[in-house]
């Protein structure tokens, strides 16, 4: 099950408290304090792990405790301080505060590591409190809380190539072919239900990454469909790929309903390098319907096959320099 957006709480530990006692030592019946500091509370951490791709655990585990310091004891003995939790994410997930919806973090990088909840102080024993006129303080510090704090994580897959499509466009068909991805693949609309991510092997031993969301239809940003809790997974793309279908009725609509609905998303997404395609291409005997070739007279889109790999090779290497052309304007 693909999870992409959790609430959990995190509380750190608190610290020991201070020791109050006194020197007990033979022919020293009335020894000076002596009483040592608590240990400090362990903190929480966030650490982005490139190897879990889904924030399912958290489904069952809302509630994430650090260890509490130890208190402190007599002969000057220091309490031990709780144990860290360190919580590990997918990589691409963003933390906010649940109540100020402020973002704490945004874990962009494998092993990237943020503290979310800080550990309480350890409280100081009796030894720090005397004075020339109380040579014999009966006073210790009780430890602080640690911090506790509801947060939201939500996750955008990090990708180089997003696909973006209608439902039986053809997008699950092309990341087989490209990666060695393998998403369930049939010939009805919503066959994909959950993102896909796959790596695709280029020239050179040269590779980028290439994201499948489940395909959109008119309205999904407003939450029609599956495609508004999957757009975000887009959003972080560097190039887009919109795949048509040879068989629509009417390609340039379909075109410019998806540019519509990613406007409606995130405006930002329509300045991203693209490239189109037209899929499909080997399903087809009959000559193209006059609005397919409209469609290809104005777009120049590419025709391609994920079956027999026709013109896939092609618009790889277009695909590749745009990532490239991406990469130099994030400089």
């Amino acid at each position: 099950m693909f999870i992409d957006f959790v609430k959990i709480s995190v509380k750190a530990g608190r610290g020991g408290a201070g020791c109050v006692s006194f020197r007990r030592e033979k022919y020293m019946p009335k020894g000076g304090p002596d009483g040592g500091n608590g240990g400090n509370g362990g903190s929480v951490y966030l650490e982005a792990n490139s190897q879990i791709g889904t924030l399912l655990d958290f489904r069952y585990q809302k509630e994430c405790k650090a260890q509490n310091g130890l208190h402190g004891q007599g002969a000057r003995k220091y309490g031990k301080g709780g144990d860290d939790l360190v919580i590990k994410v997918p990589v691409g997930t963003i933390v906010r505060n649940a109540q100020t919806g402020e973002v704490i973090a945004d874990l962009k990088e494998d092993f990237e590591k943020i503290c979310v909840a800080k550990g309480g102080l350890g409280g100081r024993g009796n030894i720090h409190f005397a004075t020339p006129t109380n040579q014999a303080p009966r006073y210790a510090q009780p430890g602080t809380e640690g911090e506790e704090f509801e947060l939201e994580l939500e996750l955008k897959l990090l990708a180089d190539v997003g696909l973006v499509g209608f439902p039986n466009a053809g997008k699950s068909t092309f990341l087989a072919r490209m990666t060695a991805a393998r998403p369930k693949i049939a010939d009805y609309p919503f066959t994909t239900l959950q993102p896909n991510l796959g790596i695709a092997h280029y020239k050179d031993f040269r590779s980028f990454v290439i994201a499948d969301i489940p395909g959109l239809i008119e309205g999904a940003s407003q939450g029609k469909g599956l495609g508004i809790q999957f757009l975000r997974h887009v959003e972080r793309t560097k190039v887009l790929l919109y795949l048509i279908d040879v068989n629509s009725e009417n390609p340039s609509q379909e075109l410019k309903t998806l540019k519509k609905e990613l406007k409606k998303f995130n405006p930002a997404m329509l300045k991203k390098p693209f490239v189109i395609a037209l899929t499909k291409i080997d399903s087809t005997t009959e000559e193209l319907s006059e609005n397919v070739k409209k469609f290809v007279r104005y777009y120049k889109p590419f025709k391609i096959s994920s079956v027999s790999g026709e013109n896939v090779e092609k618009m790889t290497d277009v695909l590749w320099e745009k990532i490239q052309f991406a990469n130099k304007s994030l400089l």
